[in-house]
Order: structure tokens, then C-alpha cells, then sequence
């Protein structure tokens, strides 16, 4: 990572990208302190300590949920929206369509995301609002224009401004910046909350009794968790695929062997979000109406430290792991292709035998991943619960959180490494 950073930055162009990055980013994190009007903070940052839906959902915005600042929702109407999106291509051959269509297809989905985005923001703003007016006995909102419910209004228009201003920094990172911006501003959001978790432990020392052996305990956690997952985010298995020799002319082609690789954790952490906005989806409805009897049984029995969560949890994040893999793996498609440019598996025919042998092999390696990330999703958290608690460090990094981190820093590895080696091949074509 540092030899890549390196090389970078020694090239002009690469090195623009990457101070562009920077610049974007800087300006995300201004705006996550960028107070709103009219708001009670300290009403704020009890609701969401107490809240576990608040508590996470501000976790990824870096804090900017808990100070009730202008990105307070973050880029996450837009992450929901490429979910929602994702999961209505399998219903609505016309989203399907847009897959097949190259650059016209990519612009279709990036707009209707963005509306959608839109409108999800514009919910849950609303739902954040009354969920602040109605809990704990005392309202968080000041009547600053006039009236409480003008106030509000006001905060729904700045809520939902600021997440599509999120937005489209995220898109001018992604365009001329290094890597996917909508994760990298997940990914700074992550790193900021876990910093300032970290700050606040170290300002216990001296206050608590052997507070010192905690944080180390817990930052060793930390490191063989991120270890462990770095490994496994590399893992794949190869499978040998052999070339027949073909004669065109008085050339010879083919013949080598290659490898195809299947990836141990394909979906990445796709289906940790998938299962968690599945899991708090009807609790972010029902806050709403937050003393109705749905929510407080909600809350009871499906919250954070319940095994019924935890079950439902396991049972979700295995599903929605094959269905990614469904989603990404084709193996007729894969099966096809070999079969066109005179490639096989040794040991089986081309065509079909050749497809049901990548299926049961991609079954069982998604199997192998679903059960790592069913581990990483709860395990974490139980360790995580038992060494910082006394510190205050339980939520500073979640299982999701650190495959993000994983994810998106491995991710910006690769990005710069295809500029670089890009770079390289252009000088040597000149």
C-alpha cells in the first residue's frame, strides 16, 4: 500500500486525482459540523446513544447524525436506493435491460438512484424528525421560526439538501477522483466516528481503573479482526481452465492454461447491509409513531442485543449471500463463453456439464462465505462488547463498519495500482 501511495504520487496526473480526493473529502467532513438551526443537540445525542437504529446510522455519517449537523444523512438514501434498485431488476425486466445497454444504460440507473435517493431522503428526514419531536418526554426541536412545526420543516429541507449535496460529492470523487466515492465517504465516516471513540477512551485514563489495559486489549481485537478479514477478502478458489490449439492460417492459437478464480467472499459486504436495512427497514417505519405497541415490541425483540435478532440475522445475511452470488455469478453465461473461444474444465464437457460443475462450485464456496460473515457479524461485537464496554468503545468499530474498511481501503489499493500500471503502459506505447 505504501510502495503503491509512492509511485503515485510521482505521477502528475495520478497525484491531481488524489489531492482531488482529499479536497472532496475535506469539504464532506466541514459539512458533517456544520450545525442546523433550530435543533436541541444535547436532546439529539441522548435520542441517538439510546436509539440503536440512530446509533449506527450516525456511526456511518461520522457523528453527524448525534450533532444534528447538515449531512446528518450521509450518503445513506443513496446506498438504499442502489439496493432497492438492485433488488426490483430481478422483478422489472426494464431495470434488467438497463445491465445490456452500456453508457445509456449506467446514465438510467444513476438517474433514477438519484431520484430515488431523493425521495427516500425526504422520508426518512421526516421520520428522524418526529422521532426526535416525540421521544423522551422532551421535544429536540426550538421553535427558532416561529413555531415548532415551521422549525421542522425547515430541518427536513436542509436534511434532505445536504444528502444530495453528499451525493454528488460522492459522484466527483468517482469522477475524477481515486475509487468509488460513495464508499470512500462511508469509509470516512467509519474512520471519523472510530477516532473520536478512540479519543474520548484515551481521556479516560487515570479515571477508570486499568482503562489503559482496556484500550489495548480492545485495538488488539481490532487488528487480528481486520487481519482475519483482509485474509478472507482475498481468498478465492482457482479453477484450471484449459485452451484447445487452433490453427488460423499459419498461426497457432490457444493452448495455455489459466485460472478461473471464485471469490470466498464475492458480495463483499453487501449482505451484512442487505440483512441489517432488512432488519431496521420496519423500525425506521415504525418510529414514526413511536409509542404504538409495533415499536416497543419491535424494539423488545428484534433490537441489537436479542437472540431473536441474532437467529434472524444469521438466517438473513446466509440468504441474501446467495442472492447476491445469484446476481453475480452466471455460470451458463460463463459456461457459454469458454465453450465460444475453446476453453474447458479438464474433466468436463463443454456446455451444460460444464455450468452445473461452476454452480455446485460457487454454491459451495458462497456457503463458506455466508457462514464467515455470519461469524464476523456477530462475534466482533460480543468481544467488542466485553473489552471496551468499561471505556466507552463498544460501538466504535462494528463488523460492518470494519468489512467496509477493509473493503473500500483494498479497493483504493487496486484503483491506484490499474492508474499507475496504465500510466506505465501509455508511456511505453509512445
Amino acid at each position: 500500500m505504501w510502495t503503491t501511495l509512492k509511485n503515485a504520487f510521482t505521477d502528475k496526473e495520478i497525484r491531481f486525482k488524489i489531492w482531488m480526493t482529499l479536497l472532496v473529502l475535506l469539504v464532506f467532513r466541514i459539512g458533517c459540523h456544520i450545525v442546523l438551526p433550530g435543533m436541541k443537540y444535547d436532546v439529539v445525542a441522548g435520542i441517538v446513544s439510546n436509539n440503536d437504529l440512530f446509533n449506527v446510522l450516525s456511526t456511518i455519517t461520522g457523528g453527524a447524525l448525534e450533532n444534528g449537523t447538515l449531512f446528518a444523512l450521509g450518503i445513506i438514501p443513496y446506498i438504499n436506493a442502489s439496493i432497492i434498485l438492485q433488488l426490483l431488476s430481478l422483478i422489472i425486466p426494464a431495470i434488467e435491460e438497463w445491465n445490456h445497454q452500456g453508457d445509456e444504460g449506467a446514465r438510467k440507473r444513476n438517474q433514477w438512484t438519484r431520484y430515488l435517493a431523493i425521495l427516500l431522503a425526504v422520508i426518512q428526514s421526516v421520520g428522524i424528525i418526529i422521532s426526535f419531536h416525540n421521544k423522551g418526554g422532551e421535544s429536540a426541536i426550538r421553535d427558532t421560526f416561529g413555531s415548532e412545526a415551521v422549525t421542522a420543516i425547515f430541518i427536513i429541507i436542509y436534511l434532505v439538501a445536504g444528502s444530495v449535496l453528499v451525493m454528488w460529492l460522492g459522484e466527483r470523487i468517482t469522477e475524477y477522483g481515486v475509487g468509488n466515492g460513495m464508499s470512500l465517504l462511508i469509509f470516512v465516516g467509519i474512520i471519523a466516528s472510530a477516532g473520536s471513540a478512540l479519543l474520548n477512551a484515551f481521556a479516560q485514563i487515570g479515571k477508570i481503573d486499568n482503562a489503559i489495559w482496556h484500550i489495548i486489549g480492545y485495538l488488539a481485537i481490532v487488528l487480528l479482526v481486520f487481519f482475519f478479514i483482509t485474509f478472507m477478502d482475498m481468498a478465492e478458489r482457482r479453477i484450471t481452465i484449459q485452451y484447445s490449439k487452433q490453427v488460423k492460417g499459419n498461426k497457432v492459437y490457444g493452448g495455455q492454461t489459466t485460472r478461473l478464480p471464485i471469490k470466498i467472499n464475492s458480495g463483499g459486504v453487501m449482505p451484512i447491509i442487505f440483512a441489517s436495512s432488512f432488519l431496521m427497514f420496519p423500525q425506521m417505519i415504525a418510529s414514526f409513531w413511536p409509542q404504538s405497541k409495533f415499536y416497543v415490541w419491535y424494539s423488545r425483540n428484534l433490537g441489537v442485543s436479542s437472540w431473536v435478532y441474532i437467529v434472524v440475522m444469521v438466517l438473513l445475511i446466509l440468504f441474501f449471500s446467495f442472492f447476491y452470488s445469484m446476481i453475480q455469478f452466471q455460470p451458463e453465461e460463463i459456461a457459454k463463453n469458454l465453450q465460444k473461444y475453446g476453453g474447458f474444465i479438464p474433466g468436463y464437457r463443454p456446455g451444460r456439464p460444464t455450468a452445473q460443475y461452476l454452480a455446485k462450485i460457487n454454491r459451495r464456496v458462497t456457503l463458506f462465505g455466508a457462514i464467515y460473515l455470519a461469524i464476523m457479524a456477530l462475534v466482533p461485537a460480543v468481544a467488542f462488547r466485553w473489552v471496551g464496554n468499561t471505556v466507552g468503545l463498544t460501538n466504535a468499530f462494528s463488523a460492518t463498519g470494519m468489512l467496509i474498511v477493509v473493503s473500500v481501503a483494498l479497493e483504493i489499493d487496486k484503483s491506484l495500482q490499474t492508474d499507475i500500471m496504465m500510466k506505465h503502459s501509455g508511456d511505453l506505447l509512445r
